[in-house]
């Protein structure tokens, strides 16, 4: 399987897609002053995490022309999931086309896929686990991730069938700690001419056609009928939609993390949040406000259903017992507040504000 690009020895010429796809990469590099001085004295690394697909492909061609100029090295990681037969040879000629493109360093990473929580979760994890080894080998700053604006609609269009609420609809967040998507804004057809114009071939992973994947027949069925069917622009309009949900949830959470310490007070195994503060919010605020403690306080991620039963605590209070929540948390309505925690016991305890 063929993915390694042209001779290093030719440079390609400068096409609109080429140009779209440096300039995604630019806006998210860290600048410095273009000069081997600098680039000796900064030491900066960063990452592209390279499939052989052509979103990848295309970025890591970018990242190589981009990032000298802005005084930093750019390298390679290579995920082997072991899923499909010759999967070490795929990259094995991706580490290649890497090298070509003046990558380095350029790591290949095999790993071990458990199927732990369903296949496309498991891979996720395992490839993200190793990631985050050779960002934390290298000292990389910046961790340089593929997806495109198709991708964000999809995952969109996914969030939406799940029900699960804004921060699911938000999407993809353009950058997370290390990791960075460049390519949120970018059609995955300019990759894939990127790619042509600048001669190199991609690999076509045969798991991006397969549809017993929900996200393959949202990509062939349901994005091509909603074009057809409500015109063209769909697809941009679904990664707006995120953007700004995303933008309205960062509002919320910095609104909740300003008063938080304010209305919460230590209890036994647990935390008590106060029902006045909780009643005088608006509902989506108040829902927000219990997902994030419960999220904090004990790691665990509640549904809606399970964030109204305890909003229910504050709103409709008629002695109800106390609510089972995932992780054996409990939540309790006592007194003036609501107690969640992981004994049962209700005891809130003095807390200097």
């Amino acid at each position: 399987m063929d993915v390694s690009g042209a001779s290093p020895a030719r440079r390609p010429r400068l096409t609109p897609p080429i140009a779209d796809v440096r300039r995604a990469v630019r806006a998210v590099l860290p600048q410095h002053p273009s000069s081997q001085a600098a680039l000796a004295a900064t030491e900066g690394i960063v990452l592209v995490a390279l499939s052989g697909g052509a979103d990848s492909l295309a970025l890591a061609a970018a990242t190589a022309f981009e990032a000298p100029r802005a005084g930093l090295r750019a390298g390679a990681v290579i995920v082997d999931h072991g899923l499909q037969q010759g999967s070490a040879d795929v990259a094995a000629s991706a580490a290649a086309t890497a090298r070509e493109l003046g990558l380095d360093p350029v790591v290949v990473r095999r790993v071990e896929v458990t199927g732990e929580g369903g296949p496309e979760a498991s891979a996720r994890d395992a490839r993200y686990a190793a990631l985050d080894a050779v960002a934390a080998e290298t000292g990389a700053t910046l961790v340089l991730l593929g997806h495109t604006l198709d991708d964000q609609a999809e995952t969109v269009l996914l969030g939406l069938a799940r029900g699960s609420g804004a921060a699911s609809l938000a999407g993809m967040p353009s950058r997370a700690g290390r990791y960075v998507r460049p390519l949120l804004g970018i059609r995955r057809a300019t990759t894939r001419q990127a790619c042509l114009d600048a001669g190199l071939t991609p690999w076509e992973d045969p798991h991006n056609t397969d549809p017993a994947y929900a996200r393959v027949r949202v990509r062939e069925r349901v994005l091509p009928v909603l074009e057809a069917e409500l015109g063209p622009g769909i697809a941009e309009a679904l990664a707006r939609t995120a953007e700004q949900l995303r933008e309205d949830d960062a509002a919320f959470s910095e609104q909740i993390d300003e008063f938080i310490e304010e209305i919460c007070d230590p209890a036994e195994a647990g935390i008590a949040i106060s029902v006045g503060a909780l009643a005088a919010n608006p509902a989506a605020l108040r829902q927000r406000i219990i997902r994030h403690v419960v999220g904090s306080e004990f790691g665990v991620s509640l549904t809606r259903g399970q964030t109204l039963e305890v909003a229910r605590l504050v709103t409709d209070w008629h002695g109800q017992g106390p609510i089972d929540l995932p992780g054996g948390v409990l939540a309790t309505r006592a007194g003036t507040h609501v107690v969640l925690s992981t004994s049962g016991s209700t005891e809130v305890l003095p807390h200097d504000h």
